[in-house]
């Protein structure tokens, strides 16, 4: 270290004085008065520590004591202090060296003798102080820049990488990939000293995320609707195996590109998809058919059910009152069987004649028909029941002529043969 100072020191005084370095004066004046040259090979190290000492003396103002020389004489104890001055400047300045500016948005790694400290804290941005070297030295790393990389092409998309882009589904075709993938720094220690070279280690995690991914779906899904899933899937996987690498790296985002079928299979691939587009459009149409008709048929079908139950319970309910009904009769009928029978006999008829308005009755032991007029009839009974009802107000005095008899208007041999069946019953 001292070797090293006065070298420097002694370099500096060579840049005010030409002969430093060369000899004393009076070994330059025979030089000088023979008209030789000054050699021009390196100093001897000796006589520049005497050169030195005694610039220092002079420096110092430390006269010699004696001599008809006129020069000065080393004194050691000015040496020593002006040695220790110099130190403390060397030491200040070496000191001064550990400092360092951390600039916003950067960490620093500070490292001991080459090794990182466990508990050496990453120092954030502002003023900082580390031993100088060769005791310690700082890594700086920026933890918020966005890096990317590429995978498939390179700096755009026409620029493809068919080792990359090229991959595999899971039904056994091939497809052409390019994404991006934007990731930050989030831990500069793991990032500086587990990773080998980060840019290469993420790229080749994204590479193999994808197709892992793609690996396990059909070629459909990664061209049309599962280009976003993919996208998420992929940044998810390599998260993952970000943090079981303890690389540092945090993914931000993850880009798709292009995903197309390669370039030989273009065309034969673009009719395929034409059919399948057909056969989607003549899927649609059938089933907008089925949804058209299905439901109406359901309402028709539905509708008819519905009948069919009323009309069922309807004759069930119907049959279970006629068997009622039936029980009844036949209860009454064992009681009494004439007066039922009559009855049974008069409600008959009464049911019958209740709908008809002209009868014709065979008489017996004749050729003739009995004509009865019911509408007159029951037209005449009208009339007899609203004349009773004005007879019977004390202020309206009305004349009703009795009902004509309905056989006065028959033939003596048709009255005959009443009056025969009213005997006969």
């Amino acid at each position: 270290m001292l070797v090293f100072l006065s070298k420097k020191i002694g370099f500096i005084f060579s840049l005010k004085d030409r002969q430093w370095g060369r000899g004393s004066n009076e070994s330059s004046e025979p030089h000088a008065q023979e008209g030789k040259k000054p050699s021009d090979g390196p100093p001897d190290l000796d006589q520049l520590w005497r050169d030195f000492n005694l610039r220092l003396s002079r420096l110092l103002g430390q006269k010699s004591g004696g001599g008809d020389s006129g020069g000065f004489k080393p004194d050691l104890k000015g040496a020593g202090i002006g040695g220790g001055v110099i130190a403390v400047v060397a030491l200040f300045l070496w000191l001064s060296s550990g400092f360092f500016i951390v600039q916003e948005g950067q960490q620093a790694v500070v490292l001991t003798f080459g090794k990182f400290n466990a508990h050496e804290l990453p120092r954030a941005a502002g003023f900082q102080w580390r031993w100088p070297y060769p005791i310690q030295t700082h890594e700086l790393v920026n933890v918020s820049q966005v890096r990317t990389v590429e995978v498939g092409y390179k700096t755009t998309v026409s620029n493809k990488q068919p080792k990359e882009a090229l991959m595999l589904t899971g039904d056994e075709n091939i497809i052409d990939i390019q994404f991006a993938v934007q990731y930050q720094t989030k831990n500069a220690v793991e990032w500086l000293f587990n990773n080998r070279d980060p840019e290469t280690m993420v790229h080749q995690v994204a590479e193999t995320s994808i197709r892992e991914i793609v690996g396990k779906n059909k070629m459909d899904f990664v061209l049309y609707e599962g280009r976003d899933n993919i996208a998420l899937e992929a940044k998810k996987l390599m998260q993952e195996i970000f943090e079981q690498y303890h690389s540092g790296v945090q993914i931000m985002n993850v880009t798709m590109q292009g995903v197309q079928p390669p370039e030989q299979v273009q065309t034969a691939f673009d009719d395929a998809v034409k059919a399948n587009q057909d056969q989607v459009r003549k899927t649609n149409e059938g089933q907008a058919y089925a949804n058209e008709v299905i439901p109406k048929a359901r309402g028709d079908a539905f509708v008819l059910m519905q009948e069919a139950e009323a009309y069922r319970a309807r004759i069930v309910a119907n049959a279970e009152g006629d068997v009622s009904r039936f029980k009844q009769v036949l209860t009454q009928y064992q009681k009494a069987p004439g007066v039922t029978r009559d009855r049974m006999y008069l409600e008959t008829m009464q049911q019958i004649f209740a709908n008809t308005t002209k009868i014709m009755m065979d008489a017996k032991g004749g050729n003739n028909l009995l004509y009865l007029p019911l509408d007159k009839l029951m037209a005449q009974s009208v009339a007899n029941d609203a004349a009773g009802k004005l007879a019977a107000s004390p202020t309206t005095a009305v004349t009703v002529n009795p009902p004509p008899d309905p056989l006065q208007s028959l033939e003596p041999h048709q009255r005959d043969g009443r009056n025969r069946d009213r005997e006969a019953r």
